[in-house]
Order: structure tokens, then sequence, then C-alpha cells
């Protein structure tokens, strides 16, 4: 009876996630999420397929009407050689003129954040989330993290207890 497993499928099939910010959701409050397309270049496209890029340090800065991901870095791919693109270079998000109203100006005026929290392939495109973030105290951080404690022991004692 020796079969092979079933791998675990995410909430989307035609979807593959390449980078994750696990950090943003430990230092901020997601608010709200939106979609972004993204340009690349073609070795970042290749690089990214390879599954190297690290969100940790990045965020969406809105300058002349559009948004602009800033220091997230995808790796140079090593089989590019001159055709190579800068790693940590600015790239353009796209978004529609309403979203942008909607969503980046709401950041720009209440003092909110754009961070992106996860970079993912959608049916052969790549896609940014980024979340409309406001920065959680040390308090915060210190509460959250002793409910997911809480949370764990009684799971915990509830298995236990069925078992």
């Amino acid at each position: 009876m020796g079969g092979k497993k079933k791998k675990k499928s995410s909430a989307n099939p035609n979807e593959r996630v390449v980078s994750e910010n696990r950090k943003a959701r430990h230092d901020y409050n997601v608010i709200d999420t939106l979609e972004c397309g993204i340009i690349l270049v073609g070795s970042e496209v290749k690089s990214l397929r390879n599954g190297a890029a690290s969100l940790s340090e990045a965020y969406g800065k809105m300058r002349g009407g559009e948004v602009f991901l800033i220091g997230c870095d995808i790796p140079e791919y090593t089989e590019a050689n001159r055709f190579n693109h800068k790693p940590k270079r600015e790239r353009k998000l796209l978004l529609h003129r309403r979203e942008i109203e909607r969503f980046a100006k709401r950041a720009y005026e209440k003092g909110l954040t754009l961070v992106p929290l996860r970079l993912y392939f959608k049916s052969g495109k790549a896609k940014v989330l980024m979340g409309l973030c406001k920065g959680k105290q040390d308090f915060d951080k210190r509460a959250a993290k002793k409910k997911a404690e809480a949370d764990r022991g009684l799971r915990i004692s509830m298995m236990k207890r069925t078992r």
C-alpha cells in the first residue's frame, strides 16, 4: 500500500510562492492587502523561478503617481553574464489608477507603510502582495507572543484530552 504522498495545496493551485515576508506580520498590523503586478527584466524572472528573492528590507513608495518596490533583493542570475540586473534596484508596481488612489494614497496620508508580504507567480506572471500596515509597538508584540503561546498550550491540552 505504498502510494505517493499528496502535496499540500495552497489556496490557489496556479500560485507558486517565491518569497514570503514573515517578519512583516510580526512587526506590523496588516490593515489591507492588494495584489500588484511587477515590472521585471528577463534575468530577474529567471532568478525568481530559481526561488531566490528577499523581501525582508523591502517597502513600497509612491512617487509621481506611481508605486515602486524599494529594497527588494533579487540576486543576479548566474547564466545571464553581462545582461544581468542590479540586485536591489527599484521596481515599478503595476496598479490601476483607482487602486493607487484608494490604496497607496491612504498610506501616504495616514502615516501607514506599504510592505510587501509575498512574492509569487500566478498563472506564469510575477505578483507581489502588498500590505497597508501600521507599525506595532513593543508591548503589542509581547502581547501577541503571549497570546500565541496560550493558544498553543490550549491546543496541546486539547490534543492530550482526545487521546
